[in-house]
């Protein structure tokens, strides 16, 4: 299984304006699944992985790129909702923890 989705960082000063950066994340296996079962829009998450920009030409000829984050870490940071318990975590090694 393989999942896709972006996440936004954002950095913050006092004299600036923040500023967003989107990031195209890849998940897959055990992971992807997790992913898809358990993250929504607006979920606060930590990933961590490789760095991956690849090519390809389009249908009119132009050279295309695009660089992903293949994650093999996952760690949600929301609150589970119900029982009140903090962080859970996932990565692609183990089992899920729910």
């Amino acid at each position: 299984m393989v999942v896709k989705f972006s996440i936004a960082t954002t950095e913050k000063w006092k004299d600036k304006d923040p500023v967003t950066e989107w990031h195209n994340i890849v998940a897959f296996g055990k992971l992807a699944e997790i992913c898809s079962e358990y993250l929504k829009k607006g979920s606060l998450v930590y990933v961590e992985g490789k760095i991956q920009t690849r090519s390809w030409d389009d249908k009119e000829g132009k050279k295309r790129f695009k660089t992903e984050i293949l994650i093999n870490t996952m760690k949600m940071l929301d609150k589970k909702k119900g029982n009140g318990k903090g962080e859970h975590d996932a990565d692609g090694d183990e089992e899920a923890p729910f």
